[in-house]
């Protein structure tokens, strides 16, 4: 990602500009999440009761994203800003500097393993809820409950595709897989043997030494990210001999993703079609 502090000048003028077109304030709880994993789970929760937008493309990595003066304006007009706290966002501090707005206040929804994973979610899900509730009281009951119907459909999916998985030999596969989508994988029961960070990681030593491990675990499936090079594990797939894959992690990254059950069904369908389920 390129350094932002050239920008800032820029995006804080472009902030005063659009500013003049804003319209009349609404009664909603203004909402800014980083990604679409958190725009989905605030949708399920805050409802009608939230004006939401999204600040990094569904299909881009964050560490990628380079904001833009209408960016910088969402939280200029914004109460709530909720973030991961990944690593590749590195934007977050200086896009917050930049918005000038006193009344915005930035929570980390912090989270330890994948966000596609069932238990990540409902975990998010439960924070996502008191985040809404700490900036508007008056509707806590409610963002909870909600919360906790959402939890339930997490839950129901979770043993609908734990039943699927349980039915398939995906139990008996190892595999290389992109560093993103290890926990994904482990959870439907893959033995992760190694993995990789980034394309740009993959240095010809690099791909020889995860060869050479692949060959002697017996390697037979590959797991690519589609936000940090979806093409990345081509060659070691093709060194293997091994199945390729290639998944999401934030839903609408593909078509037909659009929210976090169809993304997390796509990534298990892709597994299973790829062993031959």
């Amino acid at each position: 990602m390129r350094k932002l502090v050239p920008f800032v000048l820029l995006l804080t003028a472009g902030v005063a500009l659009l500013g003049g077109c804003a319209g009349a304030p609404s009664t909603k709880l203004s909402v800014v999440t980083s990604t679409s994993l958190l725009a989905y789970i605030v949708q399920q929760i805050g409802g009608a009761d939230v004006a939401m937008s999204n600040m990094v493309p569904a299909a881009q990595h964050p560490g990628d994203f380079d904001p833009k003066p209408s960016d910088i304006q969402k939280l200029a007009s914004a109460q709530l800003f909720l973030v991961h706290g990944f690593p590749g966002e590195t934007y977050v501090p200086e896009v917050v500097a930049a918005a000038n707005n006193p009344a915005l206040k930035v929570v980390t929804v912090s989270e330890n393993g994948s966000w596609m994973t069932p238990e990540v979610q409902i975990d998010a899900a439960g924070r996502v809820a008191d985040a809404l509730a700490a900036a508007l009281p008056a509707n806590a009951e409610v963002f909870r409950t909600r919360a906790a119907q959402y939890q339930d459909r997490v839950r129901a999916k979770e043993a609908e595709v734990k039943a699927r998985l349980a039915q398939s030999s995906v139990g008996a596969v190892k595999a290389i897989s992109a560093v993103q989508q290890a926990g994904t994988a482990q959870w439907m029961g893959v033995t992760v043997v190694c993995t990789y960070a980034s394309p740009e990681a993959l240095t010809p030593q690099a791909v020889k030494d995860l060869v050479d491990k692949g060959r002697a675990a017996g390697v037979t499936l590959v797991i690519d990210n589609v936000h940090s090079g979806k093409d990345a594990g081509k060659g070691l797939a093709e060194e293997l001999g091994a199945q390729r894959v290639v998944l999401v992690y934030f839903p609408g990254g593909v078509d037909g993703t659009e929210t976090w059950e169809k993304a997390f069904d796509y990534d298990v369908n892709q597994v299973l079609e790829a062993i031959g389920k």
